[in-house]
């Protein structure tokens, strides 16, 4: 892949949107295809963002003999189908997150592209974003000693509407899914698989949930005190609490572009980082660096890690008794 990589985009929804977006910030990208059920919404799409080829099937683009990625962008059942699907046809892979419903799903995604060797990963764009690159350096380097604590929340205030996907079962709604994600992700990458779970959430009336906290608890001691909503504005901060200190990632910390480090005996010293772009096209790069160097999977997020991270939130579900109607 000495030229360009051609990016196909299955499904055109407001993600999609984004997506077609942040790729015009990634000078070796080209998006080339973009697949929809309907070959009309394709075709609009197509015109949006100025793309040479529309599909009217999802299999149509898997099949696109000139795409090297898809990126999937379809709401959260579905992922797992049309990722297996363009996998299958040998391409590869960003999935948007969650990286599928389940851990079930997970494995046999996982199990596809390992049995293809064909590249995949999940699309959690906000661990590639420079002021967290800059703060996973920090914490390595042991800028705040031994960490001891993270505390992180992701919620906003939705109106309730049972047929919107954020409340729609059969679309994989509720807070955890879609925005608890960042936040047992962003845990997973400071202390790994947790051995505790406890959690509490409030149930829509649709039921699935708009408002959670959940503590999570590691081997070492440590803990994630993490929180997520759809009727709630939240702060949307993080903080790493350290035994030399704290390190925050300002609001919002899923696409900040300031940090906050706090030592005991210093001044806090404050590191602005800008996030070029809408953040999703540095996860494009990451991509992008994995395909020209033929790995099937990042360093960064390898897929061990997102099985472990849908793991999680399984066991988060079970305990509010929360099962799709898919599953």
């Amino acid at each position: 892949m000495n030229g360009k990589i051609r990016w196909g985009i299955l499904s055109t929804g407001n993600i999609a949107r984004q997506f077609a977006r942040a790729l015009t910030y990634v000078p070796d990208a080209e998006l080339l295809a973009v697949g929809s059920r309907d070959l009309a919404t394709a075709i609009t799409f197509a015109k949006e963002f100025g793309v040479p080829r529309r599909h009217g099937s999802y299999a149509a683009l898997a099949a696109d003999p000139d795409v090297d990625v898809v990126y999937v962008a379809t709401p959260h059942p579905f992922h797992k189908e049309k990722a297996l699907l363009c996998l299958e046809a040998g391409k590869a892979v960003l999935c948007e997150k969650p990286f599928t419903m389940n851990a079930r799903e997970a494995e046999e995604l996982i199990a596809a592209a390992r049995r293809k060797r064909v590249f995949l990963m999940e699309a959690m764009w906000s661990r590639f974003i420079p002021a967290m690159v800059k703060a996973r350096d920090l914490l390595r380097a042991g800028a705040i000693g031994a960490v001891h604590m993270l505390q992180a929340d992701f919620g906003f205030r939705a109106f309730f509407d049972p047929k919107n996907r954020f409340f729609a079962p059969e679309l994989g709604g509720g807070a955890l899914l879609d925005v608890g994600v960042y936040c047992v992700s962003l845990a997973s990458m400071t202390f790994g698989a947790p051995s505790r779970v406890a959690a509490m959430a409030q149930m829509a009336k649709t039921g699935v949930d708009e408002l959670s906290a959940m503590i999570l608890g590691y081997d070492g001691g440590q803990l994630a005190v993490l929180s997520t909503a759809l009727n709630t504005q939240t702060t949307c901060d993080a903080i790493f609490l350290g035994a030399d200190g704290r390190l925050r990632i300002h609001n919002p910390w899923f696409k900040a572009e300031k940090l906050t480090l706090s030592r005991q005996g210093k001044a806090d010293e404050v590191i602005e980082i800008p996030c070029e772009g809408n953040g999703y096209n540095y996860e494009v790069v990451e991509v992008q660096n994995c395909l020209r160097a033929g790995k099937i999977e990042s360093e960064t997020l390898p897929l061990d890690e997102c099985l472990a991270i849908i793991r999680t939130m399984d066991q988060i579900r079970a305990q509010w008794g929360l099962k799709y109607p898919m599953e």
